[in-house]
């Protein structure tokens, strides 16, 4: 038994200083980097790329070049939503019969209906179905439908999960984060010059690349695992876990680097002090409070009152981050996660707003993503090549680490592989973050296309990679 313990504790031991070990290899690794990129000329093609972007914008057709009055400006907003939504069942319906999360079709519905397809085809249809003029309109319905996803996704988080599965999970998590982030940063050495828009600092450009490239689709892993009846084995309860401590901590990562973007020393270290301190009353004070407050879930039914004070909540903790600087996605995603996944509260509210934002918000996000992705400005063939390099440095830093992370932490080649698989799954998540750096400016039109393409391929790839290595449900016990 002593010896037992012995071993335990070693291994305890020995994880916890290859994590430290890792955690600040990466930071060093990041400076280095960072030594570098500073010493690079300031991007020349920006103004080249920022030129086609408008004037691929511009010819979608006259229509789109007038002033809408508000009858016609709601007019194309139903159409657009409409369209949106017509074209993302149908595209959904064919994506789940080849065994995809439906949620691809909707994105690709967007993108079919903006610049990209339709825009090339018919500009004059493109311009009345996705006018630009409706745009900020769509951006407003967008955001606000974001705003309320990012809320249940942090209801669906089990921190009590995360703190039962102990270090190791911790681990495979920080790994599947730490080696994207790294190489994500790598490859802005080499794409700075060429694809970053005029202005934008290294350091802003670096960080928001390695954060890209380190996201996970906890709502879509859920429900590829859901629908393979994995959700109650080991690996996928493990991957479950994982995906929620990656977002956790990729969304607070986000929010340093949306704190620390364009802004001086000093109101950088400001925003960075008020968010810690949101999030330590998030955690500290609210929480404990919530979960007193909140009993347990026994099948009851919340009045309206509540409904309403949760939604004044969640837009009041989206107010607060704005106003630090960190987005508002981050607030309500943190009022998600601090209220009690298994209360009467987090069931009801989930159930009365995800069938509304999946069906009726969401749309406006993917059609206003779809406005913004423009694949033709992915043109010859260097550039389509550095699109199948951020594919591979993606796959490579999230599967990679995930993987490696998992064998050394005990689990056999196959489990280990199955795992970095699915946190190789970026969906909406990714497309939430890349539509945070287009409005920020740290990345351009052409490099927003081409990472919108790396996370469709990365999210597509998923279960064809697990139907290759056999992975069900019964086989992964």
């Amino acid at each position: 038994m002593t010896d037992s313990v012995i071993s335990v504790r070693g291994r305890s031991v020995a994880l916890t200083g290859g994590y430290l070990l890792m955690l600040a290899g990466a930071v060093v690794a990041f400076l280095v980097i960072r030594h570098f990129g500073e010493q690079l000329a300031p991007p020349v093609a920006a103004t080249t790329v920022e030129a086609a972007s408008t004037a691929t914008a511009k010819s979608a057709g006259t229509p789109a070049a007038k002033a809408l009055s508000k009858g016609e400006v709601l007019f194309h907003v139903l159409l657009a939503l409409a369209a949106v939504m017509a074209t993302g069942q149908v595209l959904g319906f064919v994506f789940k019969y080849l065994h995809q999360p439906p949620v691809i079709g909707e994105v690709v519905a967007g993108i079919l209906l903006g610049p990209s397809l339709l825009g090339r085809i018919s500009p004059d249809v493109a311009a009345y179905v996705l006018p630009p003029s409706v745009a900020p309109y769509l951006g407003v319905i967008a955001q606000l439908g974001v705003i309320l996803y990012m809320f249940t996704v942090g209801l669906e988080l089990n921190a009590d999960l995360l703190r039962e599965r102990g270090h190791a999970t911790v681990a495979i998590s920080h790994a599947s984060i730490v080696l994207p982030f790294v190489l994500g940063s790598a490859l802005a050495l080499l794409i700075f010059t060429q694809l970053a828009p005029a202005g934008v600092p290294f350091t802003s450009f670096a960080l928001f690349m390695g954060i890209s490239m380190s996201v996970t689709a906890f709502p879509v892993l859920a429900r590829i695992l859901g629908d393979r009846q994995m959700t109650k084995t080991e690996l996928g309860v493990l991957a479950l876990t994982c995906a929620a401590t990656d977002d956790v901590t990729a969304w607070c990562l986000l929010a340093l680097v949306v704190g620390l973007a364009g802004a001086t020393f000093g109101s950088a270290l400001a925003t960075i002090l008020l968010a810690v301190a949101f999030i330590a009353l998030m955690f500290l004070v609210v929480r404990p409070l919530l979960v007193r407050l909140i009993p347990p879930d026994r099948g009851q039914a919340i009045s309206r009152v509540v409904v309403a004070s949760v939604l004044a909540a969640v837009f009041l903790s989206a107010l607060v981050t704005e106003w630090i600087g960190v987005h508002a996605i981050f607030g309500a995603f943190l009022l998600g996660a601090v209220i009690p996944h298994d209360s009467a509260i987090a069931r009801e509210m989930i159930g009365k707003l995800e069938d509304l934002v999946a069906a009726a918000l969401l749309p406006a996000f993917f059609a206003f993503t779809g406005m913004r992705t423009q694949i033709g400005l992915v043109a010859g063939a260097e550039q389509w090549l550095w699109v199948a390099a951020i594919i591979v440095v993606a796959t490579l830093g999230k599967f990679g680490g995930s993987a490696a992370a998992a064998r050394l932490t005990g689990l056999n080649w196959r489990d280990a592989t199955a795992l970095g698989v699915l946190m190789n799954t970026r969906g909406l998540m990714e497309l939430i973050v890349l539509n945070i750096g287009l409005d920020m400016n740290v990345i351009s039109p052409t490099l927003f296309a081409m990472m919108v393409l790396m996370a469709l391929v990365t999210t597509i790839a998923t279960s064809p990679a697990l139907a290759l290595l056999g992975i069900r449900g019964a086989a992964s016990r």
